[in-house]
Protein backbone atom coordinates (compact mmCIF):
# COMPACT_ATOMS: atom_id res chain seq x y z
CA UNK A 1 0.00 0.00 0.00
CA UNK A 2 2.98 2.58 0.52
CA UNK A 3 4.71 1.59 -2.62
CA UNK A 4 1.32 2.54 -4.29
CA UNK A 5 0.99 5.47 -2.68
CA UNK A 6 4.65 6.64 -3.50
CA UNK A 7 4.10 5.92 -6.75
CA UNK A 8 1.37 8.04 -6.63
CA UNK A 9 2.93 10.65 -5.30
CA UNK A 10 5.50 10.43 -7.74
CA UNK A 11 3.54 9.98 -10.83
CA UNK A 12 1.95 13.40 -10.21
CA UNK A 13 5.02 14.64 -9.18
CA UNK A 14 5.99 14.50 -12.89
CA UNK A 15 3.09 15.25 -14.44
CA UNK A 16 2.65 18.75 -12.15
CA UNK A 17 6.81 19.09 -13.04
CA UNK A 18 5.35 18.80 -16.63
CA UNK A 19 2.68 20.95 -17.05
CA UNK A 20 5.21 23.03 -14.81
CA UNK A 21 7.37 22.86 -17.75
CA UNK A 22 4.86 23.34 -20.19
CA UNK A 23 3.47 26.59 -18.49
CA UNK A 24 7.12 27.75 -18.26
CA UNK A 25 7.68 27.79 -21.66
CA UNK A 26 4.46 29.20 -22.71
CA UNK A 27 5.33 31.88 -20.18
CA UNK A 28 8.66 32.27 -21.72
CA UNK A 29 6.91 32.54 -25.43
CA UNK A 30 4.73 35.58 -23.97
CA UNK A 31 7.25 37.04 -22.29
CA UNK A 32 9.92 37.28 -25.20
CA UNK A 33 6.53 38.23 -27.73
CA UNK A 34 6.06 41.03 -24.96
CA UNK A 35 9.32 42.21 -24.80
CA UNK A 36 10.05 42.47 -28.82
CA UNK A 37 6.42 44.31 -28.73
CA UNK A 38 8.23 46.86 -25.95
CA UNK A 39 9.63 49.47 -28.01
CA UNK A 40 6.51 50.30 -30.01
CA UNK A 41 4.19 50.41 -26.85
CA UNK A 42 6.24 51.68 -24.84
CA UNK A 43 6.93 54.47 -27.59
CA UNK A 44 2.95 54.79 -27.30
CA UNK A 45 2.87 55.12 -23.89
CA UNK A 46 5.22 58.13 -23.75
CA UNK A 47 4.27 59.65 -26.79
CA UNK A 48 0.20 60.02 -24.77
CA UNK A 49 2.32 60.63 -21.37
CA UNK A 50 4.63 63.61 -22.83
CA UNK A 51 1.64 65.91 -23.28
CA UNK A 52 0.24 65.31 -20.09
CA UNK A 53 3.40 65.96 -17.95
CA UNK A 54 4.00 69.28 -20.07
CA UNK A 55 0.45 70.34 -19.07
CA UNK A 56 1.16 69.28 -15.67
CA UNK A 57 4.55 71.94 -15.57
CA UNK A 58 2.83 74.43 -17.31
CA UNK A 59 0.00 74.31 -15.23
CA UNK A 60 2.21 74.40 -12.10
CA UNK A 61 4.44 77.38 -13.62
CA UNK A 62 1.86 79.85 -14.21
CA UNK A 63 1.46 82.70 -11.60
CA UNK A 64 -1.43 81.90 -9.02
CA UNK A 65 -2.26 85.17 -9.38
CA UNK A 66 -3.02 84.97 -12.82
CA UNK A 67 -4.82 81.33 -12.41
CA UNK A 68 -7.03 83.38 -9.68
CA UNK A 69 -7.81 85.98 -12.20
CA UNK A 70 -8.36 83.48 -14.58
CA UNK A 71 -10.83 81.86 -12.27
CA UNK A 72 -12.79 85.12 -11.84
CA UNK A 73 -12.85 85.30 -15.08
CA UNK A 74 -14.91 81.65 -15.90
CA UNK A 75 -17.13 82.85 -12.97
CA UNK A 76 -17.88 85.93 -14.97
CA UNK A 77 -18.04 87.98 -11.27
CA UNK A 78 -19.73 91.44 -12.14
CA UNK A 79 -17.96 92.78 -9.32
CA UNK A 80 -14.34 91.13 -10.68
CA UNK A 81 -14.63 92.38 -13.92
CA UNK A 82 -15.21 96.08 -12.65
CA UNK A 83 -11.97 96.15 -10.80
CA UNK A 84 -9.62 94.59 -13.53
CA UNK A 85 -11.21 96.71 -15.94
CA UNK A 86 -10.95 99.98 -13.48
CA UNK A 87 -6.73 98.99 -12.68
CA UNK A 88 -6.09 99.07 -16.58
CA UNK A 89 -7.55 102.01 -16.66
CA UNK A 90 -5.94 103.69 -14.11
CA UNK A 91 -2.91 102.16 -15.33
CA UNK A 92 -2.95 103.36 -18.69
CA UNK A 93 -3.47 107.08 -17.03
CA UNK A 94 -0.47 106.41 -14.79
CA UNK A 95 1.82 105.39 -17.80
CA UNK A 96 0.20 108.48 -19.82
CA UNK A 97 0.77 110.76 -17.36
CA UNK A 98 4.51 109.40 -16.43
CA UNK A 99 5.14 109.56 -20.36
CA UNK A 100 3.90 113.76 -20.52
CA UNK A 101 5.90 114.40 -17.11
CA UNK A 102 9.03 113.35 -19.05
CA UNK A 103 8.73 114.35 -22.53
CA UNK A 104 10.39 117.62 -22.81
CA UNK A 105 7.91 120.38 -23.49
CA UNK A 106 8.06 122.49 -27.44
CA UNK A 107 10.01 125.14 -25.82
CA UNK A 108 12.81 122.70 -24.24
CA UNK A 109 12.90 120.73 -27.33
CA UNK A 110 13.20 123.93 -29.27
CA UNK A 111 15.88 125.25 -26.62
CA UNK A 112 18.11 122.40 -27.32
CA UNK A 113 17.85 122.74 -30.76
CA UNK A 114 18.67 126.44 -30.33
CA UNK A 115 22.11 125.37 -28.22
CA UNK A 116 23.09 122.07 -30.23
CA UNK A 117 22.75 124.43 -33.31
CA UNK A 118 24.88 127.26 -31.63
CA UNK A 119 27.97 124.45 -30.50
CA UNK A 120 28.06 122.53 -33.71
CA UNK A 121 26.87 124.21 -36.66
CA UNK A 122 28.52 126.02 -39.31
CA UNK A 123 28.73 129.44 -40.16
CA UNK A 124 27.50 131.20 -42.94
CA UNK A 125 26.33 134.97 -43.95
CA UNK A 126 22.86 136.07 -44.44
CA UNK A 127 20.39 138.86 -44.07
CA UNK A 128 17.84 139.77 -41.99
CA UNK A 129 14.89 140.57 -44.31
CA UNK A 130 12.01 140.95 -41.80
CA UNK A 131 11.00 140.87 -38.38
CA UNK A 132 7.12 139.97 -37.49
CA UNK A 133 4.76 138.74 -34.68
CA UNK A 134 3.73 135.50 -33.61
CA UNK A 135 0.36 136.03 -35.07
CA UNK A 136 2.45 136.97 -38.35
CA UNK A 137 2.01 140.66 -38.79
CA UNK A 138 4.63 143.03 -38.72
CA UNK A 139 6.55 144.60 -35.61
CA UNK A 140 8.46 147.53 -35.20
CA UNK A 141 9.56 146.72 -31.67
CA UNK A 142 13.14 146.89 -30.79
CA UNK A 143 12.80 143.41 -29.74
CA UNK A 144 10.23 141.40 -32.08
CA UNK A 145 8.94 138.05 -31.69
CA UNK A 146 10.15 136.26 -34.87
CA UNK A 147 13.19 137.45 -37.44
CA UNK A 148 13.43 136.53 -40.89
CA UNK A 149 16.27 135.94 -42.68
CA UNK A 150 17.95 134.83 -45.51
CA UNK A 151 21.11 132.99 -46.32
CA UNK A 152 22.84 131.29 -49.70
CA UNK A 153 24.63 127.54 -49.99
CA UNK A 154 25.76 125.63 -52.92
CA UNK A 155 23.21 128.41 -55.56
CA UNK A 156 20.76 127.73 -52.69
CA UNK A 157 18.87 130.37 -50.76
CA UNK A 158 17.44 129.57 -47.75
CA UNK A 159 14.92 131.81 -45.79
CA UNK A 160 13.85 131.00 -42.10
CA UNK A 161 12.28 132.14 -39.62
CA UNK A 162 13.17 132.16 -35.72
CA UNK A 163 11.33 132.59 -32.74
CA UNK A 164 13.34 135.20 -30.39
CA UNK A 165 10.38 136.29 -28.41
CA UNK A 166 12.40 134.05 -25.18
CA UNK A 167 15.61 136.20 -25.98
CA UNK A 168 14.72 139.74 -26.33
CA UNK A 169 18.11 140.95 -25.27
CA UNK A 170 19.65 138.69 -28.19
CA UNK A 171 17.99 141.14 -30.86
CA UNK A 172 18.03 144.53 -29.65
CA UNK A 173 19.21 146.47 -32.05
CA UNK A 174 18.33 144.71 -34.79
CA UNK A 175 17.65 146.34 -38.19
CA UNK A 176 16.49 145.34 -41.77
CA UNK A 177 18.88 144.57 -44.24
CA UNK A 178 21.40 144.10 -41.34
CA UNK A 179 24.12 141.61 -42.63
CA UNK A 180 24.02 138.38 -39.86
CA UNK A 181 25.70 135.27 -39.42
CA UNK A 182 23.94 131.79 -39.31
CA UNK A 183 24.66 128.14 -37.74
CA UNK A 184 22.99 125.99 -39.76
CA UNK A 185 22.38 121.87 -39.72
CA UNK A 186 25.21 120.60 -42.52
CA UNK A 187 22.87 117.65 -42.98
CA UNK A 188 20.00 120.09 -43.14
CA UNK A 189 21.04 123.26 -44.39
CA UNK A 190 17.54 124.08 -44.55
CA UNK A 191 18.16 123.92 -39.98
CA UNK A 192 19.77 127.34 -38.54
CA UNK A 193 19.62 129.26 -36.16
CA UNK A 194 20.02 133.52 -35.89
CA UNK A 195 21.03 133.65 -32.02
CA UNK A 196 20.69 131.33 -29.06
CA UNK A 197 21.02 132.08 -24.97
CA UNK A 198 25.06 131.68 -26.00
CA UNK A 199 25.64 132.74 -29.34
CA UNK A 200 24.22 135.73 -31.42
CA UNK A 201 24.78 136.29 -35.37
CA UNK A 202 23.67 139.43 -35.30
CA UNK A 203 26.77 142.11 -35.53
CA UNK A 204 26.46 144.68 -33.18
CA UNK A 205 28.46 148.05 -33.30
Amino acid sequence: MPDKALAHGIFAYCSHSAVYRRNLRSYSAIRRAACRAAPASGTAKNHFAQPRAALSLTHTAVNPTFQHLLQLLRDRDPRAISGIVVGVVLLICIVAFLVRAFRPSPEEVERRRRERLATTGRITDGVIVDARTLSGEDSVSPTPEVLVYSYRLAGVTYNCAQDVSRLPEQVRGFRIDQPVQVRYDQRNPGNSVLVSESWTGLWQK
